[in-house]
Formats: C-alpha cells, sequence, structure tokens
C-alpha cells in the first residue's frame, strides 16, 4: 500500500521540485513525470526527467526500497532496461539491468502532510476533480459534448489507420489485418500483434492457405513463439516429446527457409496479468482459423450491414490441438476456446467500426461513415473501469457510443488534465462559488444520478 502512495506522490509531483539528487550528488529536475502504465512493464512511461543538465525521455520505475527491484526480477527482464530513473523511498541497494548498466537513482521522500491524508489521495484520485457538478450540468449540454467526443475518437481511430496504411504500402488488406490483430491484442499485447503482423507475409502465407496446419506455422513461428526458451523450463521437456511442437517447428524451418523469413521477438509478448484465454498462443490460433477460412479480407468485413452479420464473420475458435492447450507442453481442460460475445464486440467497436469509417472517408462513401455511427449505437455500452468510474459520479453510459466517448474524455482530457478543452472543465470553473459534497458523501448515494 505503501507503494501506492509513493506512486501518487510521483505522479502529482507532490515533493519538492528543488534540491532534488541521484544518489551519486547529480543534479534532478523532474519535467514530466510520464503517463501510468496499468500493465507489465515499468511504472510510468514517456517521462522527462532533467540529469545533470541533459534530458532524458523514457521509463520510470518507483519502488517502496531500491532492493525490491531485485525482488521483482527486474534486473532479468529486458522490459526494464530502457529505464531512465529508478525511484524509492529508501535506497538501500544499487540497481542494475540485464544489460548490465546501472540507471541512477533518487530517493523520495514522502512530505508528511500527504502520508497523512493518505486514503484520501488515493480514493480522489479514481475521480476527476470536476465531478461534483456533473449532476448539476444541463442534459443539453452533456448530450453535445458527448456527440463530439464521440466524434473526436472515431476520427483519432481513423487516423491511426491511414498513418497504418501508409506503413503497408497503401494496402487496405494488409492495413485492415494489423488493425484486427492488433486489437486481438486487448491492450496489453496490442502492439505486439501489431509488429508480428507487419512481419508476417501475408502474400506468401496465401500460397499455403489450403494447409491449416502450416497456416498456424507461419503464424506463431513469426510470432517467435516456436522457440524452445518462449517455453516455461518446467515444461520444456513435455514441449520438446510434443508431437505438433515438433511438426510446426519442422515446417516453420521449411517455411523460413523457402521465403526467407524473420520472426519478431519474443520478448515483446506479455504473459503477465493475463488470463490463460488471452495468452498469444491461444489468440494466434483463432486468427490462423479466421484466415484460414477466408473470412480475414476487407471485402468480406464491408459486405457485413448489420451487427449479426459482422458477428458472425468474425466468430472463431483455435484449432484442434490448442482445445486442450495454453501452451506448448501444458495440457489443459478440452476447450473451444471460441471469441466471447463480449470480445466479438469489442472487435467490432475497436476495429470494425474504425475501418468502415477510415475506408468510407477514404472512398467519399457515406454509407459506410452512416455505418459505423449506426453500429456504435446498436452496441451495449462497454464495461470497464474507465466506464464504471463515470456512471459512478452521474452520467448515464447506455450504449458503445457513450462509452467509447467517455473514454475518450478520460483519456484525452482527465488524464492529462487539459481541463480548459474540456466543456466539463469550463463548466467547473463558473462553479467554483458552488458548495460541493464529499466523495465520501458521493459514495453513500447522496447525490442523486443525473441519468441523460
Amino acid at each position: 500500500m505503501m507503494e501506492q502512495l509513493i506512486h501518487y506522490v510521483w505522479k502529482h509531483k507532490l515533493f519538492p521540485l528543488k534540491g532534488l539528487q541521484t544518489t551519486d550528488g547529480q543534479a534532478i529536475e523532474v519535467i514530466d513525470p510520464g503517463l501510468p502504465n496499468r500493465n507489465a512493464g515499468p511504472d510510468f512511461f514517456n517521462a522527462k526527467v532533467k540529469i545533470g543538465g541533459t534530458l532524458w525521455v523514457g521509463n520510470v520505475e518507483i519502488h517502496l526500497r531500491s532492493s525490491d527491484w531485485y525482488l521483482h526480477h527486474h534486473d532479468r527482464d529486458p522490459h526494464y532496461d530502457n529505464v531512465i530513473l529508478h525511484v524509492a523511498e529508501s535506497i538501500d541497494l544499487a540497481v542494475k539491468t540485464s544489460r548490465g548498466d546501472y540507471p541512477p537513482q533518487m530517493r523520495l521522500a514522502i512530505p508528511e502532510t500527504v502520508r497523512e491524508h493518505y486514503q484520501e489521495l488515493l480514493s480522489t484520485d479514481d475521480y476527476p476533480a470536476c465531478y461534483r457538478i456533473i449532476p448539476n450540468l444541463s442534459k443539453l449540454m452533456i448530450h453535445a459534448w458527448m456527440n463530439a467526443l464521440q466524434a473526436e475518437r472515431l476520427e483519432q481511430k481513423a487516423h491511426a489507420i491511414t498513418e497504418r496504411l501508409q506503413s503497408c504500402n497503401g494496402s487496405w488488406e494488409l492495413a485492415y489485418f494489423v488493425t484486427l490483430a492488433r486489437n486481438y491484442g486487448f491492450s496489453i499485447n496490442g502492439d505486439a500483434f501489431e509488429t508480428w503482423a507487419k512481419v508476417l507475409p501475408l502474400h506468401d502465407v496465401g500460397h499455403h492457405r489450403d494447409d491449416l496446419m502450416q497456416v498456424e506455422a507461419f503464424f506463431l513461428g513469426q510470432a517467435g513463439l516456436l522457440e524452445l526458451d518462449t517455453i516455461p523450463k518446467r515444461y520444456q521437456q513435455e514441449a520438446l516429446n510434443d508431437s505438433y511442437y515438433q511438426r510446426l517447428k519442422t515446417e516453420y524451418q521449411y517455411l523460413s527457409h523457402k521465403f526467407q523469413l524473420h520472426p519478431m521477438d519474443a520478448n515483446q509478448w506479455r504473459f503477465l496479468r493475463l488470463r490463460p484465454q488471452n495468452f498469444p498462443h491461444i489468440r494466434i490460433s483463432q486468427l490462423a482459423n479466421l484466415y484460414y477460412e477466408q473470412r480475414s479480407g476487407l471485402s468480406c468485413l464491408l459486405e457485413c450491414e448489420t451487427i449479426k452479420q459482422a458477428r458472425e464473420l468474425l466468430s472463431t475458435q483455435v484449432t484442434a490441438y490448442w482445445e486442450t492447450h495454453y501452451m506448448f507442453g501444458i495440457e489443459s481442460k478440452r476447450s473451444e476456446k471460441r471469441l466471447t460475445k463480449a470480445s466479438l464486440d469489442l472487435q467490432i467497436i475497436n476495429t470494425v467500426i474504425p475501418i468502415l469509417f477510415a475506408y468510407g472517408k477514404h472512398k467519399s462513401n457515406e454509407k459506410l461513415c452512416e455505418r459505423a455511427f449506426d453500429f456504435l449505437e446498436a452496441l451495449k455500452a462497454e464495461h470497464n473501469h474507465i466506464v464504471q468510474m463515470w456512471e459512478k459520479v452521474g452520467l448515464s453510459v447506455e450504449t458503445a457510443g457513450d462509452s467509447q466517448a467517455l473514454i475518450q474524455l478520460k483519456k484525452e482530457y482527465c488524464d492529462p488534465k487539459d481541463c480548459l478543452r474540456c466543456r466539463i472543465g469550463y463548466e467547473y470553473l463558473k462553479a467554483q462559488s458552488v458548495s460541493t459534497p464529499t466523495m465520501g458523501e458521493m459514495e453513500k448515494g447522496d447525490i442523486s444520478n443525473n441519468r441523460n
């Protein structure tokens, strides 16, 4: 719990900004603490810290004691090799990366006033500062702002697809597949899946499309997941005795030589905090099945005029081997491991709708753009911590359009503290003199929800 407090202090820069030094006496200036990371890897991304007069941009790791670096095995994890500063309340050891480097360290003393109000600080940090006035805002104002946020988020996703299209040499088919693959990573492995899709030579795979085992060998081999050292040591012997694993390896060696393939770095895959059904092996097998059945092409997607048709198109399961495995050498209870309805709907929200919108804009096809917005209104709202937070402070969230708008609000306005561009922030600044309830009162239900 105390480590959470150190994270809070660092995130909000609640410490003296002058006189900061590394353990070896270099002056430190914290320009930007970075963005909090909820998944595996360093605690803060893209921090900007000036050390000894040199500006560093990178990741920051935070612990209660510096020796926790070794307790958490960061000295063996390549994900921590680019840490530019290690922060701890107590510095009891020098820390070392897997490359043998020694990141600079800084002792962060928690101000006593912050320590005293620890629980209050942690609870209010989960809510935007404007939460108090939300129940009093007009329905018209909220409706207009939500519509603007929804359109802004869709434009942002379309822009990302356009950039992806350029990296795919103008191929919409490939840009669609890369987008689909990225969203199979469900945020934690999104970057890894995009990297994988870009090193997957779909043109070459197409020559072997009638053989599902060869397709899977292509897919898993290019992911680097056929290498023995990607399997936990306690299961490696079982994998070596696994006939399907050996067949895939042999087949990939042949294909690799034939097409001069180069797999991605398997260290990019993350397994921490993943449920087994979300392991890369499972998701890649599902994609292999989808590709083999010729349901991963853009033309098929453009023919979908309803949510039901889109779900049916993207509905897939693992190949036979993975019905009894989550990883090579590890048997599991038999299961088809299909994409759930919730997962399919996330694919529609994050892949189908943005592709329809981006392709529609590219072709000046208003019907495709309208279909994208129709799909957003037809799908139910997503259920995640961001949506739940907004519901708790009084906003109505019914459709996927609503949830996408509120995700945009949280990520693009609340997190970077860009309140001056936010319409709710403007209303909050006008209402400074209004008497406001405490978070404790809200949690007890003393504020009535404004259902729009």
